[in-house]
């Protein structure tokens, strides 16, 4: 977790500090109609049948269309053959349609106050000059895969595709307030970024963190991800990274970092974003008065992703699989599949590990009885000895799926 001072070089004035690209969206939905309307079938639960597959976003090549304004954008399950989800095809989920689509990066600052001894005010200048960290990380949005809850559940629909693995680079979180001086009695961080509600009344976007958790020199202030800058759609020109978390606390265009005396208590945190105190965050639909916490930590998960839903195959008596598992906030330590419904289990072969947080790439073969119709199951095991349940959870807010994931595909003599 080394951090390469060469990439300050690299992505230093000439590149990091230029100002951020402008763009309007109503061009944007004006080229989506321009595009003739690409699709791609979306098998959720409730609809929609399909949605939009668009290049028209800047920085972005591919991307399921779900919303444009503020932006909501879905990784094909295609593009999740490797362990580093491309940028260009790395998931956008913005809360408020006030949201930056341009920055100048010169005049840019990250303000640090609340209770430190030494409120700072920093340019991307003085955070590139901080020593600094590298790791790879799933960001996966707390809602990824609401679409296929049933009953089905209000909220963005997203499919499998709100979710993307990066290798990112910046300075710890610790390092700044290390900087700015934490009073004894501090209790929780606070962070801010430069999106708006853009109405009269709605709460600003604000997400914190425990003292202690926003201390543990992973959680991090990134300026790049994959080895170029942050797109800025993702975040231009910092964003928070908090490995093994759900994305809601991942902020993107992070501006402000308060330092507070207290447990936060503002509306994305007392009221948005909980769960189920339960196993798996589930409940009983129509379930009342179930006590509740805020989201956190992400749990093992898996997806076959060599294979398309509904593809036709040539038949044969055993199959080669591959796809993507993640262990949550630690590593994968196993790869299952099955081809009959998870009566049998069959180990698959892990390929290179890049860290506890990150995807892991898998392949394996499964034996297939007989032509026709098949459901092809993977399931992830992690290092803590969690493995995905059969069962799908559910709990009104479509947060936390974790169930094993399903491909079907067809088999069929003389292809």
């Amino acid at each position: 977790m080394k951090f390469d001072a060469a990439l300050a070089n690299r992505l230093g004035r000439r590149r990091l500090l230029k100002a951020g690209g402008g763009f309007a969206l109503g061009g944007i939905a004006s080229g989506l109609i321009a595009e003739g309307r690409d699709e791609v079938r979306l098998p959720l639960n409730g609809g929609p049948l399909s949605r939009p597959l668009s290049s028209a976003f800047p920085g972005k090549g591919g991307m399921i269309v779900q919303r444009t304004r503020p932006p909501l954008l879905e990784t094909p399950l295609s593009a999740f053959r490797e362990a580093f989800t491309p940028n260009d095809q790395f998931f956008v989920r913005w809360h408020w349609a006030d949201f930056p689509t341009a920055i100048d990066a010169d005049r840019f600052r990250l303000r640090v106050g609340g209770h430190v001894r030494r409120p700072l005010t920093l340019s991307l200048s003085d955070l590139l000059a901080l020593p600094g960290i590298e790791y790879a990380a799933v960001n996966q949005c707390s809602g990824n895969s609401r679409g296929f809850f049933d009953p089905r559940v209000p909220g963005a629909q997203w499919g499998h595709g709100a979710m993307g693995n990066a290798l990112w680079r910046g300075v710890p979180l610790k390092s700044v307030l290390d900087r700015a001086g934490v009073r004894g009695w501090a209790v929780s961080v606070r962070f801010s970024a430069l999106d708006e509600p853009g109405m009269e009344g709605a709460p600003k976007f604000l997400k914190s963190l425990a003292i202690d958790h926003a201390r543990d020199g992973e959680v991090m202030v990134a300026f790049a991800m994959n080895g170029e800058q942050l797109p800025l759609l993702n975040g231009f020109p910092l964003r928070l990274i908090v490995p093994g978390w759900y994305s809601t606390y991942w902020v993107k265009a992070l501006s402000g970092i308060e330092v507070l005396n207290m447990p936060d208590d503002n509306y994305w945190m007392a009221k948005a974003y909980r769960i189920p105190v339960t196993p798996h965050a589930s409940v009983i639909p129509g379930s009342k008065d179930y006590p509740t916490e805020p989201i956190s930590r992400m749990v093992p998960r898996s997806w076959i992703t060599s294979l398309p839903e509904n593809q036709v195959v040539a038949y044969e008596p055993a199959i080669l699989l591959g796809g993507i598992a993640m262990g949550g906030d630690c590593g994968v330590a196993r790869v299952q599949l099955s081809a009959d419904e998870g009566r049998t289990w069959h180990d698959a072969r892990l390929l290179e590990d890049h860290g506890p947080f990150s995807f892991r790439v898998f392949e394996g073969r499964v034996p297939i009885s007989r032509p026709g119709r098949v459901a092809l199951l993977s399931r992830c095991t992690n290092n803590r000895g969690e493995t995905q349940p059969l069962a799908a959870n559910w709990n009104p807010g479509g947060f936390m799926r974790g169930c094993v994931e399903t491909t079907h595909i067809e088999l069929r003599h003389g292809l």
